[in-house]
């Protein structure tokens, strides 16, 4: 079975792996039809997780489309045939964290990741022609064969997080919102953003090519990269800052942009996942400006699938249209490398078996 290893920095390509088979008895076996590459696997791809990671043995991916091809004998919500995505977090459903809401924390899997090493649970990554997927009924869901491949990877990471992120914002009508980082994950956050009759949704990001799809879907554009982007964003506020702001992006200095940009009183919502060791943060500034700060990187997506699917049923979202690239498996190494360095208009790389 060919399957995507990390070797290094800068260097996961495809091997061969043996064929997964069944050991415990709430698993289940999936043929990948699909998966893809989330700007979270960048920071792994860059080697800010290199010291967590088995070089020659961690498996890469934690997004999915799939064909059920065995099931385990207590499973019950699965049969072989079923189209299923899982969240990228794998949970029982059962222990206290999980009743709560708190799936990326379960007590019975220990934060396990799929496809980010040795600390998160060890398991097999999406980026392979088949794989177990275990306590299948705690954090897999069936997907509509109506949706389509590219729209339903999304479930495992990208689409829940951008519900979740509006979720914190508790975008008001009126309220002038601005999404920092316009990969996948921000597009989908400012399509629900502009759905909820904000004042102006402003879309920040450094390439122009990324700007121009969000201002096709209406929003305002604006390039860091460019000179006095900032008093261009506050004006826009009348000078006195954003009501609500959404981070998707995980570095230091994105999230200075937030601080730099909310008003007092306003709402950050930061769910890009902050890899780096440190970042500067002054927590006197978020106290005098009543600053209300949610970092929610690690998300809980699991109990927000659902409402993933019913957005794009009824048309409210089409993450294929953020679908830039499609590549074989056994060209993972250059999906990586074209995804990284921004090349072609990457946007969201599709990975086929």
């Amino acid at each position: 079975m060919r399957t995507a290893i990390y070797y290094g920095p800068e260097d996961i390509r495809c091997s061969d792996k043996p064929d997964p088979t069944i050991t415990e008895d709430h698993q289940i076996l999936v043929e990948v039809n699909a998966t893809s590459i989330c700007g979270s696997d960048l920071h792994l791809y860059r080697g800010a997780l290199d010291p967590i990671m088995e070089k020659g043995r961690s498996q890469t991916g934690h997004e999915l489309i799939a064909r059920v091809s065995e099931v385990g004998r207590s499973v019950g919500k699965f049969k072989v045939g079923d189209r299923v995505s899982m969240a990228y977090s794998c949970s029982c459903g059962e222990c206290y964290m999980c009743e709560v809401g708190q799936t990326a924390h379960c007590e019975t899997t220990q934060k396990s990741v799929y496809g980010f090493g040795v600390p998160f649970g060890d398991l097999n990554g999406t980026h392979t022609e088949a794989l177990i997927l275990p306590y299948a009924d705690g954090h897999v869901i069936k997907v509509p064969d109506a949706i389509d491949d590219a729209s339903a990877l999304t479930l495992s990471c990208n689409l829940p997080s951008a519900i979740i992120a509006n979720n914190l914002a508790d975008i008001q009508p009126g309220e002038n919102v601005a999404i920092i980082g316009c990969g996948p994950t921000g597009l989908l956050a400012m399509d629900i953003a502009l759905g909820k009759s904000a004042g102006q949704v402003v879309c920040i990001d450094q390439l122009d090519y990324r700007l121009a799809v969000a201002a096709k879907k209406g929003a305002i554009t604006i390039n860091s990269n460019k000179d006095g982007w900032k008093d261009q964003a506050l004006a826009l506020t009348k000078g006195r800052g954003f009501d609500k702001i959404i981070e998707v992006v995980g570095y230091p200095e994105t999230l200075q942009m937030c601080l730099d940009l909310i008003r007092p009183g306003g709402t950050i919502a930061a769910i890009g996942v902050f890899a780096d060791q440190e970042f500067n943060l002054v927590l006197i500034d978020v106290f005098l400006r009543d600053i209300s700060l949610h970092m929610n990187g690690f998300a809980n997506v699991q109990p927000f699938m659902w409402e993933g699917i019913r957005l794009m049923e009824r048309g409210v979202i089409n993450p294929a249209d953020y679908f830039s690239h499609e590549f074989k498996l056994d060209n993972i190494d250059q999906a990586f490398k074209t995804f990284y360095e921004k090349s072609d208009n990457a946007l969201k790389m599709m990975i086929r078996p």
